[in-house]
């Protein structure tokens, strides 16, 4: 190997090295071609909770989560019913009514997702939600409707479910 060689093998590995380039297809061809995906943005989260409960339908039962001030009181996993007395008869479908208070001194916004199994562990439906317009306020209690979209047979048989809580600035 000649010193010039052994130079330019040299200097190479003194420079950073060059991300590759996406695979072009074959001419005549067609290939898609994947753009670089951005970097994740940092977490905005505060706390998050996430833990496994015995599935009651139809029935409220009573929690007791603490996540930054903010308390889980009940939840109640079952059928809706509509309000009117005039829509009575059409099914509309199953829900979770999470019952909260914010007993810190700061406004919270929370984000809940549930996911219902049946004993073997198969998942029979879930839903997410929280707030969409503005916070929950300090000293303030409420309630979040979230819907189980299209799963009304099997939701009933359930065993158990997993609920998170996610707050966020």
């Amino acid at each position: 190997m000649s010193l010039l060689s052994l130079a330019f093998l040299l200097a190479l590995q003194d420079q950073p090295a060059q991300p590759a380039k996406p695979a072009e297809p074959p001419k005549g061809e067609v290939g898609i071609v994947q753009p670089a995906l951005p970097a994740p943005a940092p977490s905005q989260s505060l706390s998050f909770f996430s833990e496994t409960f015995p599935f009651h339908w139809n029935q409220s039962q009573r929690l007791e989560i603490n996540v930054d001030g903010l308390k889980v009181t009940s939840i109640a996993i079952g059928k809706r019913e509509p309000r009117p007395k005039l829509l009575q008869g059409p099914d509309y479908g199953s829900r979770a009514l999470i019952h909260v208070t914010n007993t810190s001194r700061k406004p919270r916004t929370p984000g809940f997702a549930i996911a219902v199994f049946d004993k073997e562990g198969r998942l029979l439906g879930a839903a997410n939600g929280g707030t969409k317009i503005g916070t929950v306020k300090p000293g303030t209690t409420e309630s979040f409707d979230l819907a189980f979209f299209q799963v009304k047979d099997r939701l009933p048989k359930g065993d158990h479910y997993v609920l998170s809580v996610e707050l966020r600035d």
